[in-house]
């Protein structure tokens, strides 16, 4: 699918916070893991839709190391739903081409979790359409730390460590900064989301809860990017 004519400049990475899916449960009277399933449903769609557009890359923000906090009977739901989404996922996956990186830890989610991801992440590793990062049990500081450890177990000299190797110890490693960060759900900051990557990202809030965000909302955001005047740190050019 071409995309609209007014989306006369696309980001090469969009990145998305899915955040408002237990609200929009709550707002119907449905349990808050009702939210969260229509959620998935809600980000296959948009994948599909960049996939659609032609955008390279796609991360979603889908479980962050704080989320463990969370009460139990609603983490089990989303280990639970993540490993039934793994198994379709991969299937549409496989039909548009997409090459799925998990972004974040493995350690400390349940085997089961462990294998899904990695036979995904294996089973689409030549696909070649678009990259989606599923950044699951993910913490931008968390990243870091990790990154900086490795460093120093891989014995790199300090006076080598630059922003590009750094980058090359990231969980992105190989992916570009994202151009575009969307949040929806009506809160306005990046609750440790890509923290080292989001330097010089577009932000893009929106009060539309995750659940109803549909291609309509996906357009307007990038209406909206395509808009924006990136810099970098420099001054405008004429």
């Amino acid at each position: 699918m071409t995309p609209p004519a007014r989306l006369n400049r696309l980001p090469e990475h969009v990145a998305i916070i899915m955040d408002g899916n237990g609200r929009w449960a709550e707002q119907r009277g449905l349990p808050r893991l009702a939210g969260h399933k229509q959620g998935a449903t809600t980000a296959q769609h948009i994948v599909e839709a960049c996939a659609e557009y032609k955008i390279p890359y796609v991360t979603l923000y889908a479980f962050s190391t704080e989320n463990w906090s969370r009460p139990r009977a609603e983490v089990s739901g989303l280990l639970q739903l993540l490993k039934e989404r793994l198994d379709e996922g991969l299937s549409v996956a496989q039909k548009n081409g997409i090459k799925v990186r998990h972004v974040g830890k493995l350690n400390g989610l349940p085997s089961r979790i462990q294998d899904g991801i990695r036979r995904t992440v294996k089973l689409t590793q030549n696909n070649t359409r678009m990259t989606l990062g599923l950044a699951f049990n993910y913490g931008g500081r968390d990243e870091i730390v990790e990154a900086t450890r490795r460093l120093i177990l891989d014995g790199i000299p300090a006076q080598d460590i630059d922003e590009t190797v750094m980058s090359q110890y990231l969980y992105t490693a190989g992916m570009p900064d994202p151009d575009l960060i969307i949040r929806t759900g009506n809160e306005t900051r990046l609750s440790n989301f890509l923290t080292w990557q989001a330097a010089y990202a577009e932000i893009y809030f929106t009060p539309i809860l995750w659940p109803d965000f549909d291609r309509k909302e996906l357009d307007k955001a990038l209406v909206a990017y395509g808009q924006r005047q990136r810099r970098f740190g420099s001054l405008a050019r004429d």
